[in-house]
C-alpha cells in the first residue's frame, strides 16, 4: 500500500485475514453474525463481539452479470457478481474462475482475495469449489 492509499483498518485487516486463509465474522453471544468491522451488532446492539471462523464453503443465493461495467471495473467485464450465503453472514464478491455465463443460483464456492484487473486492488472473490 502506499502512503497516498487510505488504509481502512476494519476491511482491510479482513482482507488480510482472508487472503492468509483465516477468514472469520463476528459474532454476538446471541448468535448474529455480521462481518467487521464491527463495534456493535447490528441486529441487538450487543458490544460483545467474538471472531468465529468463516466456513470454507457459500452457497450462490442470487447474482447478476455485468456486461457494461463502471469504469472502476472496465477490464473485468463480463463479470458476475454473486451474493453468497456462508451461514450467520452473507459475502457479496466476484465469482471468478468460471465463465459468467456458467454462474448459477445454488453453485458452491469458497472465498479468494482476488486483484481487479482495472484498478489493481484487492477484491472478494469467489471461486467455485
Amino acid at each position: 500500500m502506499s502512503d497516498s492509499e487510505v488504509h481502512d483498518a476494519g476491511f482491510d485487516d479482513w482482507l488480510a485475514a482472508a487472503e492468509e486463509g483465516t477468514a472469520y465474522y463476528l459474532e454476538c453471544a446471541n448468535g448474529h453474525g455480521s462481518l467487521p468491522p464491527r463495534r456493535v451488532c447490528p441486529d441487538c446492539g450487543s458490544t460483545d463481539l467474538a471472531e468465529v471462523d468463516l466456513p470454507e464453503t457459500g452457497e450462490i443465493q442470487t447474482f447478476t452479470v455485468t456486461h457494461v461495467p463502471t469504469p472502476a471495473f472496465e477490464e473485468d467485464a463480463p463479470y458476475a457478481t454473486a451474493v453468497v450465503d456462508f451461514g450467520s453472514v452473507r459475502l457479496t464478491g466476484q465469482v471468478v474462475g468460471i465463465d459468467p455465463d456458467d454462474v448459477e443460483t445454488g453453485l458452491s464456492v469458497e472465498l479468494e482475495i482476488t486483484v481487479s484487473e482495472t484498478t489493481g486492488e484487492r477484491v472478494i472473490g469467489l471461486r467455485p469449489a
